[in-house]
């Protein structure tokens, strides 16, 4: 039970088969007071309900501010404390450089990147009142090995945009014992990929993967549980791949 009581925020996490719901589940297994945070309250709540008593689903469009800030609040009048954020929100788009639309490059960059940003903001002032807390934010190998499988440019690009904020977070927040640190998955079985994955796709892939297997979501929930809890107390704005070896440094 590495999470007992611990009040920890997923976003993105109403998703069935994603992994802000893999996540929430094992942080409920260990013990956790989960919040999903989602577009739409009534997924939103019907995933808390579905990890048991005590859990909470609210709407939240990262990409507003004020709906974050709001969020948050919302989670200390009935909590009381914030340990934990899982930066997990995000879309991708399968697009070539030169196709790339202001409207696609405002989509990709602001649920990735604005929205880690500020919900990150938003959960800020009440770790620091803690003098405790961890933030974990997505980020991705497409953005170290410059584009993966399904995410255009703008992506890699908004992803690499998460692994420098959040290695200035963890320099700014590490005097309040506030840890961030990123990760950053291979390409992980979850509906994200838009049912492009075949089974051929799956085997010609995992050719080039050194374990010999594509990525499930609870590989990415077991690397943020280790995040989120004391077994990480000395490790802040590191990054930890989880890519079965896809792309070795």
């Amino acid at each position: 039970m590495l999470l007992t009581d611990k009040v920890c925020l997923i976003t993105g996490a109403a998703s069935l088969r994603g992994i802000g719901r893999a996540t929430a589940k094992l942080f409920a297994s260990h013990g956790a007071k989960v919040v999903i945070l989602d577009l739409d309250a009534g997924q939103a709540e019907e995933a808390a309900r579905s990890l048991g008593e005590g859990h909470v689903g609210l709407a939240c469009n990262v990409t507003d501010k004020a709906a974050c800030q709001a969020a948050a609040d919302e989670v200390v009048s009935r909590f009381g404390r914030i340990d934990v954020l899982i930066n997990n929100a995000g879309i991708t788009q399968p697009l070539k450089f030169m196709d790339i639309e202001p409207g696609n490059y405002d989509a990709v960059l602001d649920v990735n990147l604005r929205g880690t940003l500020y919900m990150s903001q938003a959960v800020v002032p009440q770790m620091r009142k803690q003098q405790s807390g961890s933030i974990v934010c997505m980020s991705s190998v497409s953005a170290q090995r410059g584009g993966g499988i399904f995410g255009g440019p703008h992506y890699s690009a908004a992803k690499g945009g998460v692994l420098g904020l959040g290695k200035a977070m963890a320099r700014e927040l590490g005097p309040d014992t506030v840890r961030v640190n990123s990760i950053t998955p291979g390409l992980i079985q979850t509906d994200i990929t838009g049912g492009k994955l075949t089974d051929e796709l799956k085997v010609e892939i995992a050719k080039g993967i050194p374990l010999g297997r594509l990525g499930v979501a609870d590989d990415v929930a077991n690397a943020c549980l280790f995040l989120a809890s004391d077994l990480s107390s000395y490790i802040t704005g590191a990054v930890i791949d989880v890519n079965g070896g896809m792309l070795i440094h």
